[in-house]
């Protein structure tokens, strides 16, 4: 869906100017040519950001600024300002304006800070939403259970929900550590702030270090422009980084200083920005272990591990399958009426979940694929390692196939690694772990599969 940019400028020519370079990049542009008429404009609809001149006859971009922040705080705010201009454009800032450019800008510069501005608005409004659907469910959110382990974390999220303390959240890949996450932050005190998740197995280490601390312009190749950081991204709120066990021992220790001084150092940079940041860390590694082996820090695991969380594997807790199968039920049907007979209910319960709470959804979702009516049927469930289906309509287990219709080796280690990839609905770090290979040989695969239907 296009996102909608009010430009706001007295000088015709500039505004259509500059719609036109917005257009190009894909927004859906509106104009005024007034502050007054503005205002007017952002009353009637939404829009992702209000680029807006300085230097206006009548109400100036200043005072069109404090309105805007007094009447539709959401809207993240540009200012456009001449060379002359920039510590006024500076005090803009200092009072709410996102950022500021300066006349005559470049298309690209123009570019990139709207792109910022548009992506400040889409966290504010993920937010939001989050905090919406932790009120309406639950005080736990999208947290679902009731068996004893549950409890004792909800108990617990209802004693760390306000302080700052920095979590370490542990569990195999699938438990819900994320989830988990998004809970202590939109129950406790830093709600209202942004939750900025991000996978630290995700990107390679010089990237990982730019979207943390954020970098100042030409501080390597491909700097244009300075950016921002997530750690300045999630000040007075929470930062989550998932997989922390796979970040570099570089990384670490650059992290270490963050937490220790409560500043950080964009790359490239000279000067220090003070954040607070809350941290939450997860991870499906046992790190006293990636200690004991050099892989990762002590002084930095006692940093997070403040407090720790751990979430039991959904096979020690079979008492949360029947709640966390009908609640995947209703989100991927957006109804109550559908459910499980008895039969499909033991069957999930008797599993024994590599995937955890994620596998459960697939096969949920699987289930609802297949069964015809409203209850879904224990033959609607199927679950990796038991009946698979494979090209040819054979049926039966992986193990049955092999011998009743003398399978190759070569072909019965493809259909195994196709079931598992299926099962974990093309996770390749979590299909990796399973098949205890490294992911990079399923991306390997992968190309040469392409490859080959290419040269088909």
């Amino acid at each position: 869906m296009k996102r909608t940019i009010l430009v706001v400028d007295d000088d015709p020519v500039m505004r259509e100017m500059v719609s036109d370079l917005l257009e190009i990049r894909g927004y859906d542009v509106r104009a005024a040519g007034s502050a007054v008429e503005a205002l007017e404009k952002a009353a009637e609809q939404e829009f992702a950001c209000i680029l807006t001149d300085l230097q206006m006859p009548g109400m100036d971009g200043m005072e069109l600024l404090g309105a805007l922040r007094e009447r539709f705080p959401e809207i993240p705010t540009v200012m456009m300002t001449s060379f002359g201009s920039i510590e006024t454009a500076v005090e803009a800032m200092r009072v709410g304006a996102h950022d500021f450019v300066t006349k005559p800008f470049e298309p690209d510069r123009l570019g990139l800070t709207i792109e910022r501005a548009v992506e400040k608005r889409d966290l504010q409004d993920e937010n939001r939403r989050l905090r919406a659907a932790v009120e309406r469910s639950s005080s736990f959110g999208d947290l679902v259970g009731k068996s004893a382990a549950m409890n004792e974390i909800y108990a617990l999220i209802r004693k760390i929900g306000s302080n700052g303390s920095n979590v370490l959240i542990t569990g195999e890949s699938g438990v819900g550590k994320e989830v988990v996450a998004r809970t202590i932050h939109f129950t406790g005190n830093r709600a209202n702030h942004p939750f900025v998740p991000i996978n630290c197995t995700a990107m390679p280490e010089g990237l990982l270090e730019s979207e943390l601390f954020g970098h100042v312009r030409g501080a390597f190749t491909g700097a244009h422009s300075t950016k921002k950081g997530l750690f300045e991204a999630a000040d007075g709120g929470t930062l989550f980084l998932d997989e922390i066990g796979d970040m570099s021992p570089t990384l670490q220790g650059k992290l270490l200083r963050v937490l220790q001084d409560r500043e950080i150092r964009p790359v490239g940079g000279n000067h220090s920005i003070k954040v607070d940041v809350r941290l939450v860390a997860a991870t499906n590694r046992n790190l006293r272990v990636e200690i004991e082996q050099g892989n990762f820090r002590e002084d930095l695991f006692y940093r997070l591990n403040v407090i720790p969380v751990h979430i039991p594997p959904l096979r020690e807790r079979p008492d949360d399958i029947p709640a966390l199968a009908q609640a995947f039920i209703e989100r991927q049907t957006g109804e109550t009426i559908r459910h499980l007979s008895e039969e499909a209910m033991q069957k999930l319960q008797r599993a024994a979940w590599p995937g955890n709470a994620r596998e459960l959804e697939n096969c949920i979702e699987r289930s609802l694929a297949l069964a015809d009516g409203e209850e879904i049927r224990v033959s609607d469930i199927l679950i990796s390692g038991e009946p698979v289906r494979v090209e040819g309509g054979l049926e039966g287990s992986i193990s049955q196939l092999a011998i009743e219709h003398r399978v190759t080796l070569h072909d019965l280690g493809e259909k195994y690694v196709d079931a598992v990839l299926e099962s974990t609905n093309g996770r390749k770090s979590e299909a990796a772990r399973i098949l205890g290979v490294n992911r990079r040989t399923l991306y390997r695969r992968e190309e040469r599969k392409v490859a080959n239907a290419a040269g088909a």
